[in-house]
């Protein structure tokens, strides 16, 4: 139930802090690389349990990035004339970037913390052979979509490739929700409380994603080709989860 908490309190922030994070968002691409520095240097040295107890709920399970991950896909989902489409479109790539920082944290001590227990030929359950495999995947993906977010990056591509690419964020969506389910199901099935409250959650959020992403793709189509017989052009949707 952390995550629920955490997302409904994400997406307070993002309409909350939409001019300051446009006005200046190095500075918050700052404070996600501090927040990560901080992380690694409790992960190996520690820190007091007031300090760490956030730290492991929003860094180490991911989940803040998971979050604001979750609002830049369903930034995708909302009505193009509506209010909250229209607030929060400029700041999409500046969340999915902050995002992209936050999840780096992450990412670092979880490939460190599982490679030696890989390498070590000991006994490992296959759901975390495979939950591992998925995370360099999403890794290589996360880094392909991280660094084409950049703006310097972004004008440097043709505007076809950078499309191709960031359609990327697609799979990368789905083999989050996968990795997920490899790491939550085993304990969900023997009685877990926590992990099936959480495979529930998750469950909710990425299978709703799924259908307002489809509905959305439909009503765009039906709006192109009511444009293409009024003689309209429509501007096509960017796809991305850090772009």
């Amino acid at each position: 139930m952390d995550f629920a908490v955490i997302l409904a309190a994400t997406v307070a922030a993002c309409f909350a802090l939409k001019a300051p994070l446009k006005a200046c968002p190095v500075a918050f691409y700052a404070a996600a690389i501090a927040v990560d520095v901080v992380y690694v240097y409790g992960v190996f040295f520690g820190l007091p349990r007031a300090m760490w107890s956030p730290l492991f709920v929003l860094v180490q399970k991911c989940e803040l990035a998971l979050a604001l991950f979750v609002v830049v896909m369903f930034i995708g989902c909302l009505n193009r004339a509506g209010r909250a489409y229209r607030w929060l479109k400029p700041v999409r790539s500046e969340l999915s970037i902050v995002a992209w920082f936050l999840s780096l944290g992450h990412m670092a001590v979880y490939l460190e913390s599982y490679l030696p227990r890989l390498a070590g030929g000991g006994a490992v359950s296959g759901n975390v052979v495979g939950a591992f495999i998925l995370a360099v995947l999403l890794l290589v993906l996360l880094i392909v979509l991280g660094v084409t977010s950049f703006a310097f990056v972004k004008r440097r591509m043709r505007t076809d490739t950078w499309k191709r690419v960031q359609k990327l964020a697609y799979p990368f969506f789905a083999l989050v929700y996968v990795h997920l389910l490899l790491m939550l199901l085993p304990s969900a099935l023997h009685g877990g409380i926590a992990s099936s409250a959480a495979v529930a959650v998750y469950s909710v959020v990425f299978i709703s994603y799924a259908f307002c992403r489809i509905g959305r793709a439909l009503a765009d189509r039906r709006a192109a080709e009511a444009a293409a017989v009024a003689g309209t052009p429509v501007v096509g949707e960017e796809c991305e989860v850090v772009a």
